[in-house]
């Protein structure tokens, strides 16, 4: 017998006494081939393991900065619709009271401010178009605004004074 049957011999798969025929002889070369594959291949299943945990958490971190994010909208629609002259104080101030107490919902909290800081909101609720805040004033005279009567005599007379002096109006407010 030569060294390398007999490597193969005592590498074989131990088998029970009546067994042998079934018996598979494996090279020792082959088996340690297998162990570094199996071992490489445990190494890889660690590796992704690690890599989907991370993921998994990006991904919940990404959920929660996305609710957050819907719910502040959401707020800031309700604000709007409600007349809020200064909507960033509001929002400020809405969103405290919400993370101070969790059982409080958008309506609720909207309704105390409405109460509680009138200065807050405009005399009339629900404005369907959009309103110049707190700190960008209209000019009014009479019914219509100082922009709106420029633009209807620039409009009516096409006179290019008229259109000048509309435009620079525009610059101002718009």
């Amino acid at each position: 017998m030569n060294p390398s049957e007999t490597q193969e011999i005592l590498s074989a798969d131990a088998v029970g006494p009546g067994e042998n025929d079934n018996s598979k002889l494996v090279p020792v070369s082959e088996s340690i081939r297998y162990r570094r594959r199996a071992q490489s291949a445990e190494q890889k299943i660690e590796a992704l393991a690690e890599q989907l945990a991370k993921a998994q958490a990006e991904a919940k971190e990404a959920a929660e900065q996305l609710s957050s994010i819907q719910a502040e909208q959401e707020l800031i629609r309700k604000l709007a619709a409600a007349g809020t002259v200064d909507l960033e104080t509001a929002v400020l101030i809405a969103k405290a009271r919400i993370e101070s107490d969790a059982e409080a919902d958008m309506d609720s909290v909207i309704r105390q401010l409405k109460n509680e800081k009138q200065y807050l909101f405009a005399g009339t609720g629900g404005a369907v178009t959009a309103r110049k805040t707190a700190g960008a004033k209209e000019r009014v005279e009479g019914s219509q605004t100082v922009l709106e009567r420029a633009a209807k005599k620039a409009a009516t007379t096409g006179n290019r004074t008229d259109l000048q002096e509309y435009l620079k109006l525009r610059r101002n407010f718009v």
